[in-house]
């Protein structure tokens, strides 16, 4: 019986990462507009085909950034994205990882197995050393999902980052391979 390859970089039990495609454009901002009341005020993933190609287009053609499409190995379907953005290799060896899930697929762990590929790739392939989360104080569920995968809170940054129209008070959350390996 021939072997056929996976279609992900990375599997879990019950998910599967990828890198991000344009072909994914109509199921990715179905998704969105659907789990419009799950992300807002926190998150503002594109909506539409043109704003997705930009978006997509980001996440594979710029080398400070790579994108993680999060799918349900059941039936094949987008369960969500996890990004690492402001890669820096060097001395400094960090990214900052951005996540979300859709509504279809949030609550059932799916994006806690699929945080931890990504986390397993981001200091393996990409030979990172460190990874920051910067959460908005009132995201408990995405501080919980920080601190399930063993990310430790660092500190607090006040208006740190710029989001729908207002600078964002911000939480610190990190992890380094070494904690990571050692988790």
């Amino acid at each position: 019986m021939p072997h056929t390859a996976s279609p992900y970089l990375a599997e879990g039990p019950r998910v599967g990462i990828r890198h991000f495609s344009y072909a994914d454009g109509a199921e990715f901002t179905v998704r969105v507009r659907e789990s419009e009341g799950l992300h807002r005020p926190w998150l503002f993933p594109p909506a539409s085909r043109e704003a997705y190609a930009a978006y997509a287009g980001r996440l594979i053609e710029d080398p400070t950034k790579a994108g993680f499409l999060v799918c349900d190995r059941a039936d094949g379907s987008l369960a969500g994205f996890v990004n690492i953005n402001n890669i820096v290799h060097g001395g400094f060896q960090c990214g900052a990882l951005g996540y979300g899930a859709f509504a279809h697929a949030a609550g059932r762990g799916l994006m806690r197995e699929a945080l931890g590929l990504v986390v397993d790739h981001a200091f393996g392939p990409l030979r990172l050393h460190r990874l920051e989360i910067n959460v908005q104080p009132g995201n408990a569920a995405s501080i919980a999902l920080a601190r399930s995968c063993g990310f430790r809170l660092e500190g607090f940054s006040p208006r740190m980052i710029y989001i729908d129209g207002d600078w964002r008070d911000h939480e610190r959350w990190a992890i380094t391979s070494e904690q990571w390996k050692s988790g």
